[in-house]
Formats: C-alpha cells, structure tokens, sequence
C-alpha cells in the first residue's frame, strides 16, 4: 500500500508539471554541457522529471538489490552454521559407545 501511494504521488506531481507546462507554450534555451538547445517548457519538465524518475527508482532499486543479496548471503551462512553446530552433536551420539554396567 505504501509503494501505491508514492507511485501516486509521483504520478501527480507528473501531471502537474506537464499541465503547467502545456499552459506555458514559451520556448527557452537549455544549455546542458555538450550543447544547447531550444525546447518549450512543457517538454523540457517533462523529460527532466522523467530522467529524475528513472534515475531515482534505478538508484534506488540498486541498493535494494545489493541489501537482498546480502540478507540471502546471511541466511544461507546462518544455515550452513547451524548445520555444522548440529553436526558435531549428531556425530558424538552416534560415536558413543553404550556404557555396561556389572554387579561386581
């Protein structure tokens, strides 16, 4: 649920910007580094925020997959520990020799 409402969020800033930016039909020069160019408004902020979007939800989604394989690594090591701990306790049963007791 938490995801749907930020993913709504962004939708409605999203059409804001491209609502404000079809009410102002000016065109501006955007000097980025390699060139410059004449865009209008409308078109420049939507596909800035577009870029902004997908460079945010890719960043993100980057560290979330490096923190998924690392709790998979975790688990997996957890697993493998608690074998060898359960290993030796097997090993020491089944080792051990059964105890005889005489009347003496």
């Amino acid at each position: 649920m938490k995801y749907f409402l930020i993913l709504l969020l962004a939708l409605v800033v999203f059409v804001i910007s491209v609502t404000l930016g079809a009410n102002n039909d000016q065109v501006v020069t955007f000097n980025y580094l390699i060139a410059k160019g004449d865009y209008s408004i409308s078109t420049l902020l939507s596909v800035l925020f577009a870029i902004g979007f997908m460079l945010g939800w890719g960043i993100c989604g980057g560290f979330y997959l490096r923190v998924c394989v690392s709790l998979r690594r975790a688990k997996r090591k957890i697993k493998r520990l608690e074998a060898q701990l359960e290993q030796p306790a097997e090993s020491s049963v089944k080792t051990a020799s059964p105890v005889v007791l005489t009347k003496e």
